[in-house]
């Protein structure tokens, strides 16, 4: 399977969500997966990059020039896709992966998130989306999705991102998905 991985690439961000990052992409190459990430340097995107390579796995970076002129291009992609801008970046990612996995992160990660449950909300993909609530992370989402639906913006029957607790349930989620294909 193609896993897309959207993540954090801040440096400042504490030292478990990068070992969480690190076991991800080691998980992932381990598992016969390939890694589709956004193929920059930095914060997760580096860790599970760099957990990918260090059990050679295929990983696919998806980047714009931006990214480029400002010496962030991974140098542990496998294969390189250089797209116009985010937008095509992440139109590409949703087209390449066969699930999407969210950790916790900042407004890109949050932009990818709800760009690819928006996507499906209204059909363009039935690809399952998984959520790692690490420390909680995601809990203040959670209960704004809760108050969305109480109040009759989302339906009931609407599709779910999965939420995982721990990268194992994550991974557990992935191998149930996988089986399945």
């Amino acid at each position: 399977m193609n896993i897309a991985v959207y993540c954090s690439s801040s440096n400042h961000i504490a030292e478990n969500y990068l070992a969480t990052a690190l076991s991800l992409g080691k998980w992932i190459a381990q598992n016969g997966h390939a890694l589709v990430f956004g193929g920059a340097t930095g914060g997760s995107m580096s860790a599970v990059s760099e957990g990918a390579a260090s059990m050679h796995g295929k990983i696919v970076g998806v980047i714009p020039p931006a990214i480029i002129q400002m010496n962030r291009q991974s140098p542990l992609c496998t294969e390189l896709i250089t797209v116009q801008d985010m937008s095509e970046r992440k139109a590409s990612m949703k087209n390449i992966a066969d699930v999407f996995v969210v950790l916790p992160g900042s407004y890109g990660t949050l932009d990818e998130l709800f760009d690819v449950t928006a996507s499906a909300i209204v059909g363009e993909h039935k690809k399952p989306v998984i959520i790692l609530n690490e420390n909680g992370f995601y809990n203040h989402l959670i209960a704004l999705i809760e108050q969305m639906k109480s109040e009759k913006f989302i339906p009931v029957e609407n599709f779910k991102p999965f939420f995982a607790n721990s990268l194992e349930e994550c991974a557990q989620q992935i191998t149930l998905l996988s089986a399945k294909n």
